[in-house]
């Protein structure tokens, strides 16, 4: 009895929906959310993505497009397979039990807790950059340089971790895909506008520097948490493939224009955002930085809201506005302790993407699709295709950790 209890709770710990009155996102909608789960702030360290595995690497980030994809496929196909599943921890539960929804749970958990961690370390560098020897006092102590600017912007954050409904999200989510855009825009503008052109040549491949590659690559297509939640809310869930497909193609596109670009300006001077290399001066990278500095403030709230939901229904006064508050303020201030800890950008995405990313949108999928349909053990095309990802993902995972950590400890 315990435990059915615990599973209606952890039913419940789902990414926000769009609250829209005709009870369906239409396909539209979907998209926009889909590709802002997807163009996220991967966006920023492409490029850096790119001048550490050199040109040829390009071809593993279409390779990861395609079977990060094919992964969210295989989701799609495990919620066909049971209309009680409505989130990803369902399909873990569907698959493995209560220890496949708390292994799918956990990962999912902390894959958001560090990406709201890394929207602090991303607005702390970038108004760095722009407000250089910026500083405050406070009770006797000075606080300067990035750190004050983490600690500012986790005060502005704040409330808007306090409201519960977002209804708006499509909308939200729509102003996120056109900030990625923009932000291309800009960093185009500033490559052939404002002098700094496209001169470097880079390298074509540089072997020690895949296994980071490859990790920031799987970050910026770890959409899977939210995937199950966006096909659930479609009016038609039929039409999510669709949906998929739209989204990949998109995103890809965007985010191959962005590493062109990048290492064309920069070359192996790449910083692990693009961002920090721009000459502060220019109109072009004004705007790029602060384009970059309001996507975060938006999306802050929406990342966290499923971490701090799943902590207050495990508690008995969950309904309390106050808990609510204090949870969701515990949160803030937890990111902004990590953030100041570890202000490693470029390394900590890798982790991220390497530990998180690869697990949650390549290894699960497969192991709960091949769980769920038994008709997928058939030795076939289909098989090969998943025990090849289960290979080609577990090396990435192991190989990028490895590197990510030791990087990180090395800068500590």
């Amino acid at each position: 009895m315990e435990c059915q209890k615990v599973n209606e709770v952890e039913r419940q710990n789902q990414l926000p929906q769009p609250e829209v009155p005709n009870r369906g996102t239409t396909f539209l909608g979907t998209c926009f959310n889909g590709l802002n789960a997807l163009s996220g702030v991967g966006i920023l360290s492409i490029p850096y993505a790119l001048s550490q595995g050199g040109w040829l690497s390009l071809i593993l980030l279409f390779l990861v497009a395609v079977l990060c994809w094919y992964t969210g496929l295989l989701l799609r196909r495990c919620m066909d397979s049971d209309p009680l599943i409505k989130s990803y921890p369902d399909i873990g539960e569907r698959a493995f039990g209560y220890k496949g929804r708390t292994l799918v749970s956990i990962f999912m958990y902390l894959e958001l807790y560090l990406v709201a961690v890394e929207f602090l370390i991303l607005e702390g560098d970038n108004l760095d950059k722009l407000f250089p020897n910026t500083g405050f006092k406070f009770a006797g102590l000075y606080i300067g340089g990035k750190t004050a600017f983490v600690l500012l912007t986790a005060l502005v954050i704040l409330p808007t971790t306090w409201l519960k409904s977002l209804g708006m999200l499509a909308y939200v989510s729509a102003g996120g895909v056109m900030a990625s855009v923009l932000l291309a825009g800009c960093v185009l503008w500033v490559g052939a506008v404002d002098g700094v052109g496209f001169h470097e040549n880079g390298v074509l491949l540089n072997g020690g520097g895949l296994p980071t590659t490859l990790s920031l690559f799987t970050f910026c297509y770890c959409g899977h948490a939210v995937f199950p939640t966006l096909c659930n809310s479609m009016k038609d869930r039929s039409q999510f493939s669709k949906v998929l497909l739209i989204c990949f193609v998109t995103s890809t596109i965007t985010y191959g224009s962005m590493a062109v670009l990048g290492y064309l300006m920069y070359g192996e001077y790449l910083k692990s955002q693009v961002t920090l290399n721009l000459p502060i001066r220019k109109i072009g990278s004004k705007i790029a930085i602060y384009t970059t500095l309001i996507n975060p403030l938006t999306k802050y709230a929406v990342i966290t809201a499923p971490i701090a939901t799943a902590i207050e229904d495990t508690l008995v006064f969950r309904n309390s506005r106050y808990l609510s508050i204090l949870i969701r303020t515990v949160i803030v201030i937890s990111t902004v302790v990590v953030a100041l800890t570890i202000p490693f950008f470029g390394y900590v995405m890798a982790f991220i993407g390497a530990f998180f990313s690869v697990t949650a949108s390549m290894l699960l999928p497969c192991l709960c699709y091949l769980r769920i349909d038994k008709s997928a053990k058939r030795f076939g095309l289909e098989l090969v295709l998943i025990v090849g990802i289960l290979i080609v993902g577990s090396f990435v995972g192991i190989i990028g950790t490895y590197t990510s950590i030791k990087q990180i400890v090395k800068h500590l």
